[in-house]
């Protein structure tokens, strides 16, 4: 099976845009409604992490993917995921934080939320604006250990890249 990656996150957190910017679509994104396919990449509503009546839908849609992606937005001071939330998802995670270059991104709360949802696993800070971090997440997808993410993490030395544990 090709990796493919499940992204979730909040409404308006970036996440279509996110995809798009992967896919090398020039398009804006719109709002999703439901779940988009598109290649290797799965697009899921904001709704479905932000309403618990639609986490079954996430955990479905696991069952289709290698990797999840944990989407925070640089702006937001609040988490949608419950703590821990990674533990209800059997694969590899991957947190990425959005909007990094907006003016009232705050890097420091980002990676804090986001290491209170993932038990483990690299975060990306990325800009689908300025195209920041974004060439460091398709390689990740093809990794398939936490080891080879690891070691990843490390070769890479990027201001964009690092791996939290607990």
């Amino acid at each position: 099976m090709k990796n493919r990656v499940m992204i979730i996150g909040g409404v308006q957190a970036g996440k279509s845009t996110l995809m798009n910017t992967l896919l090398g679509k020039e398009s804006s994104a719109n709002k999703t409604q439901a779940l988009v396919y598109d290649d290797w990449i799965v697009d899921t509503p904001g709704e479905y992490v932000e309403n618990p009546m639609y986490y079954r839908n996430i955990m479905a849609t696991s069952l289709e993917v290698t990797h999840v992606i944990y989407l925070q937005d640089a702006t937001s001071a609040r988490s949608v995921f419950p703590p821990q939330f990674s533990l209800g998802i059997p694969k590899i995670q991957i947190g990425v934080i959005t909007k990094i270059d907006a003016p009232n991104a705050n890097m420091e709360r980002a990676i804090a939320l986001l290491k209170n949802v993932m038990t483990h696993g690299p975060i990306v800070k990325t800009s689908s604006w300025q195209k920041l971090g974004i060439e460091l997440i398709e390689p990740l997808i093809q990794l398939t250990t936490q080891e080879e993410i690891r070691q990843f993490v490390k070769d890479r030395d990027s201001p964009y890249l690092m791996y939290c544990s607990q």
